[in-house]
């Protein structure tokens, strides 16, 4: 069929909603002002054909948008592709014209209700006028909160404030988007500063301010993710209160994510006993990491003084499990960062300064606002003499640290954000965990009036990183 002769049946069989949609989805190619004297879909292709996005020959653009409204039936009658394929295309890297910030609130737009329609004009009347307000579809909102400059790309608060309250199912695609973002953002980060080094010509030395970072994979990224306690509360008679360690798979699934974006190979090994957890660890001792660059190994579970609880009550101690990577007991680690990240309680006390539940296992409380529960372990000596450890603690000795269930740990949270959004810029693992501090113990329990203080320790040769060592440090 004739190009013009195409568009023109296509445009015919788009209805006034569809063509809303489609203008929509344009908004970052073609601005507001422009789209006012679009009164029909052939004034839209117009304009696209102006800005090279349609062509004879180059119709991805319009099969994506169509793709996006849900008309199916033009792809396949008009266009002779199918659903299938254009979905296919749109995962390759690059492919998609349409923002996936633009997609997210279309999407919200496609699964809102009437009620709820409703409901977020009314969250919303003391922040727009009422005239920007009535007879709206929630596509013509968002445009006047774009416009207000209280939505954006990277400003998803007050939107997800209202979604938070109206519907769950609409707060969770604004999570999955952001999640995505972020690990996106790292990755891309990490390939272009791993392009900058290869562009250089040649990788810090070992013995220089660098540790080498530049295998692939650059090494394991141990997550031991204890969640299930009911063996511990049945065997261990002190240990009766011992509760399940609700959230702490949100924690494993951001630490997974950003270390694999960050070329690790995330290995998960869920509800594991003190002896398990050795023995794991004992079978990563004993693997050849000659190829590897770093060693990561994330611990999330109940824990005490100088330890962690298996799932089954048993202790082990923090200190054997950090000595099975010392040169002498893994020589093919010698001399490269192993990193360490604990994410339990040290103790029973309260830092004092939310109500949540610590991971020393008893329940102390819930705070009004973010019910969570605490994770201690005591940090003497929890590291070998050794060089090159790091050891992130959540807590302080003798201290709870808090986890909240609908939303994983103070910690690993904080962590992962900030990760999130320092490794891209180079930032060195100290300053990382120094931003992480301190976010942290600005938190505060409102039932107990504690709060939490993370401490890192290591021995580390090298205080500063290469930015590939810092993608890779974080990342835990």
């Amino acid at each position: 069929m004739d190009f013009h002769k195409l568009l023109f049946s296509i445009g015919e069989e788009l209805a006034a909603d569809d063509l809303e949609a489609l203008k929509f989805l344009c908004l970052d190619l073609i601005p507001r002002k422009k789209q006012e004297n679009i009164q029909d879909a052939l004034g839209l292709f117009r304009l696209l054909q102006e800005k090279g996005m349609l062509e004879e020959g180059k119709l991805f653009f319009l099969k994506e948008l169509l793709f996006r409204i849900h008309r199916i039936d033009l792809l396949t009658s008009h266009l002779r592709t199918s659903q299938e394929d254009v979905a296919r295309e749109l995962e390759e890297p690059g492919r998609a014209q349409v923002s996936a910030y633009r997609v997210l609130l279309f999407t919200l737009s496609d699964n809102v209700t009437r009620e709820e329609l409703k409901s977020i004009t009314f969250f919303l009347s003391n922040d727009l006028p009422r005239s920007r307000l009535d007879n709206k579809t929630l596509m013509g909102i968002f445009i006047e909160m774009e416009k207000k400059g209280i939505l954006g790309e990277s400003n998803l608060d007050m939107l997800k404030k209202i979604c938070d309250k109206i519907d769950k199912t609409l707060l969770g695609k604004i999570d999955h988007y952001e999640e995505r973002r972020a690990v996106q953002g790292i990755s891309s980060g990490f390939q272009e500063m791993s392009d900058a080094q290869g562009d250089q010509g040649s990788q810090p030395q070992q013995n220089g301010d660098f540790y080498k970072m530049n295998s692939n994979p650059r090494g394991y990224c141990l997550i031991i993710n204890n969640y299930n306690f009911q063996q511990a509360r049945a065997e261990v008679p002190k240990l009766k209160k011992m509760k399940n360690r609700d959230g702490t798979d949100k924690d494993a699934e951001a630490l997974s994510q950003i270390f694999k974006a960050l070329a690790f190979s995330p290995v998960v090994f869920e509800d594991q006993t003190a002896e398990q957890i050795l023995e794991t660890l004992q079978s990563y001792q004993r693997m050849d990491h000659s190829a590897q660059d770093c060693f990561v190994c994330c611990i999330l579970s109940h824990g005490d003084r100088g330890v962690v609880y298996g799932t089954d009550g048993q202790q082990a101690s923090i200190r054997s499990l950090t000595s099975y990577f010392t040169g002498s007991r893994c020589p093919t680690l010698a001399g490269k960062p192993k990193l360490f990240f604990i994410q339990a309680c040290q103790g029973d006390a309260y830092h004092l300064a939310v109500a949540l539940e610590t991971d020393n296992g008893t329940d102390k409380g819930t705070a009004a606002a973010s019910p969570a529960e605490p994770d201690a372990v005591f940090h003497e000596r929890c590291i070998p003499d050794e060089a090159d450890f790091l050891l992130g603690m959540a807590t302080v000795s003798n201290c709870v640290s808090y986890r909240i269930p609908s939303k994983g740990t103070w910690y690993i949270q904080s962590l992962c954000h900030h990760l999130r959004n320092l490794c891209p810029l180079g930032a060195d693992i100290l300053t990382i965990l120094t931003k992480v501090n301190f976010e942290v113990s600005q938190k505060i329990d409102l039932t107990n009036r504690g709060k939490q203080m993370p401490q890192p320790m290591f021995t580390l040769r090298k205080n500063r990183v290469s930015p590939v060592l810092t993608a890779s440090l974080t990342s835990g």
